[in-house]
């Protein structure tokens, strides 16, 4: 194990063939490698764990809830879902067809890492519709709105903590905005409103107004458990290792940093040892990979992340977001 380990962290961490003798490493760049590797597994573990969650709280919402008593939802589910019901073709084939164009759209602006993720994702909620069969909580219709879209938001806003997402439309909505500057809560909510239409055309004005309760419980549990409703984050670092974790907010995470000078008031520091704070401003699927790069340096980073309604020039709308 040990053996395998001291591999993977040449091979992975340090770029050395795996022949390399461990003894040819310096322990100092060793130790910095070990804790790189350690930051990459446990990540790697957490967003497993994360998804495989949210897999399992989706696929409750749908089967518990909203699939008994014929409700949908927005975004892609809610295609799929009203697909199914008009078709009678199986839902979990339809949610796989449906968020394909997502998925490779999510491999075009945001790389290999999160579209393998939400490929995984969307095909583990589809295998646990068709496998796990949960039992039906209720058949009040008020409850299985509330509730049914508290489940499958609970779900998805998981799986975005994971680093992937269970509804492809979020993707489509961050690539239109880039392309028209709209935020992406009037592209999602204008996304909704044509599938909601045309299930009020399709299905009953009824459902298609529980639907909404569905969605709006759904979309508001998604916010709460990706910290906040706001799309951006504005992010202020400090730490000692600056240039490092500069070089990669600007090389791997493609993101502009603006560069203060401050002075550090408190703890074992100096009142009047200057210090560069750093601030950028990312997306919320970012922050799972923002915290990782930056743990991976400074382990004590001091970072406050506070909400921004939009954006506008620099390079968040203009550089492609990265999950490797």
């Amino acid at each position: 194990m040990i053996h395998w380990i001291q591999n993977r962290i040449k091979t992975k961490v340090l770029g050395l063939p795996p022949e390399t003798p461990i003894e040819s490493i310096g322990r100092i760049q060793y130790a910095r490698a070990f804790r790189v590797w350690k930051v990459m597994t446990m990540r790697h573990l957490r967003d497993i764990a994360l998804i495989a969650i949210g897999v399992l709280s989706a696929a409750f919402g749908l089967e518990g809830f909203l699939l008994p008593n014929h409700f949908i939802d927005g975004g892609a589910t809610g295609i799929a879902l009203l697909v199914s019901q008009i078709s009678g073709w199986s839902l979990p084939l339809i949610l796989i067809i449906i968020n394909i164009p997502f998925i490779i759209l999510g491999y075009r602006i945001s790389g290999t890492a999160f579209a393998v993720k939400t490929g995984s994702a969307i095909i583990g909620l589809s295998l646990a519709v068709t496998f796990i069969h949960f039992p039906q909580v209720t058949e009040d219709k008020l409850l299985v709105a509330v509730f049914g879209g508290f489940f499958l938001g609970a779900g998805i806003g998981i799986a975005v903590r994971g680093g992937s997402v269970l509804d492809g439309t979020e993707v489509l909505a961050l690539f239109i905005s880039r392309r028209t500057g709209a935020t992406l809560g009037d592209i999602i909510m204008v996304l909704n409103i044509v599938i909601f239409g045309i299930a009020a055309k399709l299905l009953s004005l009824e459902a298609a107004l529980y639907s909404i309760i569905t969605y709006l419980a759904a979309y508001k549990t998604v916010d709460f458990l990706i910290e906040g409703i706001e799309e951006y984050l504005g992010v202020t670092i400090i730490s000692p290792h600056y240039l490092a974790i500069h070089e990669v907010l600007r090389n791997q995470l493609r993101r502009g940093v603006t560069v203060y000078r401050g002075r550090r008031g408190v703890g074992h520091y100096e009142h009047t040892q200057e210090v560069d704070i750093l601030y950028t401003v990312i997306t919320r699927l970012e922050i799972n990979r923002l915290h990782t790069e930056i743990k991976k340096i400074d382990p004590n980073a001091f970072v406050v992340m506070t909400p921004v309604r939009d954006t506008r020039g620099g390079m968040i709308k203009k550089r492609p977001l990265h999950h490797d």
